[in-house]
C-alpha cells in the first residue's frame, strides 16, 4: 500500500528523520509510537505530502506522491496534532467544503457528508457553528473532515486528544469500521493502551530512526503469556525458575521482570499444572502464578531495552 524509502529530513541543527524506510500493509491499522521529538509528526506530514523530505521517496499504490501530489491528496486523509476549523461555518458547511476541496463530485457530496457525520456522531450538530463546539466535538469534526472524501489512506496524529472516555471508545469502533471498508490507517498516539484495541502493526520511531516494526500485534498479543512472581526475586531465584520453565516449555520468549519472570507458554492446563508443581518441588519461591495479557506498551517498552 505505502512504501517509504530512505527518507531524511532536517531542521536547523537537527536531523529529524534519518534514512527512514518502511512498508505499510493495505487494509491494516498501524500504530506509530515513540517519545516526544522522535520525528513522528514530521514523518506524518511528509506522508501526507505537506512537507517534502531532503531525500528519499514515498509511494502509495506505486504512485510517487511527490511527482503526483494532487493525486496523492485525493487518496489521503490527514488529521494533524494541531488543527484549525472554520469557526464561522456550521458542521455541515465544514464537511461540505472539505468534500468539495478534495474534488468529490457534487452529486456525491451530500451522501459523503452524511456518512462522515454519522461515523463521528455529529448528526445532531450539523447546523451548529464549529466555533461553538466543545474541545471533544471539535476533534470529532476534524476527524470527519479528514475522512469525508473517503480516502484510501488515513493519517492521524493524536486523534484521541481531548476526547472523553466514551468518545475514545467510539473512535476505536470508527477505526475498525474504516478498516473493514478497506481504509489503511496510520495512527500516532501516546495512549498505547487504546492502540491495543485496534492496531495490527506497530512502528517504533526514536531519534529519527525506526528501531522496531512489529506485524500482527493483535494476533501476537492473543498468545498465552504466564507471569510468575517470586517471594524473593533474587537473580538466583529467577534463574532457577527460568531453568525449570525451559525444561517443560520449548520457548525462547522468557523475560525477567522486577518481581519474577514472564514467558510464553502452551495453552495446556495440564502442562501449566506440571510446571507449577515442578517449580514448588524445586523450592522456587513462588508467590503467584497467573495468565498475563501482553500489550503494545509491553512491546514498546521492550524496544527500549534493545541495545
Amino acid at each position: 500500500m505505502m512504501q517509504v524509502r530512505n527518507v531524511c529530513f532536517e531542521y536547523p541543527q537537527l536531523r529529524a528523520l534519518n534514512q527512514v524506510s518502511l512498508d505499510i500493509r493495505k487494509g491494516t491499522i498501524t500504530a506509530l509510537v515513540g517519545p516526544n521529538g522522535a520525528g513522528k509528526s514530521t514523518l506524518l506530514r511528509i506522508l501526507a505530502v505537506l512537507t517534502r523530505p531532503f531525500s528519499g521517496s514515498v509511494k502509495i499504490n506505486a504512485c510517487d506522491v511527490f511527482l503526483n501530489p494532487r493525486e496523492a491528496h485525493r487518496n489521503i486523509g490527514f488529521l494533524p496534532d494541531f488543527f484549525g476549523l472554520y469557526d464561522s461555518l456550521t458542521v455541515k458547511q465544514c464537511l461540505t467544503y472539505f468534500a468539495l476541496a478534495h474534488g468529490l463530485p457534487r452529486l456525491q457530496v451530500s451522501a459523503a457528508v452524511t456518512r462522515a457525520s454519522d461515523l463521528l456522531q455529529l448528526t445532531d450538530r450539523m447546523m451548529q457553528e464549529a466555533g461553538s463546539l466543545s474541545r471533544g466535538l471539535r476533534q470529532r469534526l476534524a476527524i470527519a473532515q479528514a475522512i469525508v472524501h473517503q480516502p484510501q489512506f488515513l493519517l492521524l496524529d493524536e486523534p484521541a486528544s481531548g476526547l472523553d472516555p466514551e468518545a475514545r471508545h467510539s473512535l476505536a469502533d470508527v477505526f475498525l469500521r474504516l478498516k473493514k471498508e478497506g481504509v489503511t490507517l496510520l495512527v500516532s498516539s501516546h495512549i498505547l493502551s487504546e492502540l491495543d484495541a485496534y492496531c495490527d502493526d506497530m512502528i517504533v520511531l526514536r531519534q529519527g530512526k525506526i528501531v522496531d516494526h512489529q506485524h500482527n500485534t493483535l494476533q501476537n498479543h492473543a498468545q498465552l503469556w504466564l507471569a510468575l512472581e517470586l517471594l524473593t526475586p533474587s537473580a538466583t531465584a529467577r534463574q532457577d525458575a527460568i531453568n525449570q520453565i525451559k525444561l517443560i516449555a520449548n520457548t525462547g520468549a522468557i523475560h525477567e521482570t522486577k518481581t519474577g519472570v514472564r514467558f510464553l507458554f502452551d495453552d495446556d492446563a495440564h502442562k501449566r499444572q506440571q510446571l507449577l508443581r515442578t517449580l514448588i518441588a524445586h523450592e522456587v519461591p513462588v508467590l503467584s502464578f497467573y495468565e498475563y495479557q501482553s500489550s503494545l506498551q509491553d512491546a514498546y517498552l521492550a524496544t527500549q531495552e534493545t541495545p
